[in-house]
């Protein structure tokens, strides 16, 4: 019995995601459009459930670089209203759209001339005739057999909330690199890093001129502990080829000592560019079955990264 209530929860759910799915309009497209042009930060409020999803809906906002902030309606009818600033937009959530809290936030913005959008399932609503942009979520949807206990109607205005947020990122252009700059911590943050900002360099770098002979590059390679060594042009330095312990061992000949270099190193390896995300060259190696990559710049080696520097930024 427990488990089809479960699952009987979560069909409602999906059957108002997708009721919400097929509601989207102009109006959604109309509330991208004034968050975009905010200059300053977005307003998000709402008053017990609805006010647990502006918190999250706000959070995410600033994650991707759309300054937010959470206003609860209780303190902004004393003295917090000031937060809202001109340059500000607004996002009021509540279901009913008869919120008696919101009243006073509502007044301040009209009289402010700042936009606001609300989401609500009632259209008719104090909220959505007050507002500048009304985003209608599926009413008569809980999933409660009570109809009492907010459910799918949260679930909604979360999603719709998500769908704005994404939907902004996307049209700003934000970019994984932006993502780090917020997101400097953790194991997201460290995954976020370029590998400039972790590879080997100088003096560490396994490096020898062409026209060398393989017993000297494998005293470079053992030097420098990478299991590789890369070979660079007399003129330029820039990388002609790659080394590595398995091409020692597919030469494994007498005289492999004497040999040149260009004799049996990799031409033309896999680089990457400073820029490089980390968690891009991971998949990368892991791709191509390879622990070791030189950083180049005009074709010049400038770093190396290990798979193993990788792997301990998310220990």
């Amino acid at each position: 019995m427990e488990i089809n209530i479960g699952r009987k929860v979560i069909s409602a759910e999906i059957k108002a995601l997708d009721l919400l799915k097929k509601s989207i309009s102009t109006d959604f497209s109309n509330a991208i459009e004034v968050l975009f042009k905010t200059k300053g930060k977005i307003i998000i409020s709402g008053l017990g459930k609805s006010g647990h999803i502006a918190t999250k809906i706000s959070s995410t906002f600033s994650s991707i670089g759309s300054p937010s902030v959470f206003l609860h309606p209780t303190e902004a009818n004393h003295g917090d209203l000031g937060m809202i600033k001109k340059g500000d937009s607004t996002i009021l959530i509540s279901n009913s759209g008869e919120t008696s809290e919101l009243t006073n936030i509502i007044l301040h913005c009209k009289k402010s001339k700042i936009p606001i959008i609300s989401i609500t399932s009632e259209k008719s609503s104090t909220l959505a005739k007050n507002a500048n942009i009304v985003l209608e979520t599926p009413k008569n949807v809980e999933a409660c057999p009570l109809e009492l206990a907010p459910t799918s109607s949260t679930t909604c205005a979360l999603a719709l909330g998500d769908a704005l947020a994404i939907t902004l990122l996307t049209k700003r252009g934000f970019t994984k690199s932006d993502f780090h700059a917020l997101h400097p911590g953790g194991k997201l943050g460290q995954t976020l890093l370029s590998v400039s900002e972790i590879m080997k360099t100088n003096k560490s770098l396994p490096v020898i001129k062409s026209g060398n002979i393989v017993g000297n590059a494998i005293l470079e390679m053992s030097s420098k502990g990478f299991g590789c060594v890369g070979i660079i042009s007399t003129d330029n330095k820039k990388l002609l080829g790659i080394i590595t312990d398995g091409d020692l061992r597919r030469n494994m000949t007498k005289g492999l000592l004497e040999k040149k270099v260009e004799q049996i190193m990799t031409v033309n390896p896999l680089t990457l560019k400073p820029e490089t995300l980390v968690s891009e060259a991971l998949n990368l190696m892991n791709e191509k079955s390879i622990t070791n990559i030189f950083v180049t710049q005009k074709n010049k080696p400038v770093g190396i990264i290990h798979m193993h520097e990788i792997l301990r930024l998310s220990t």
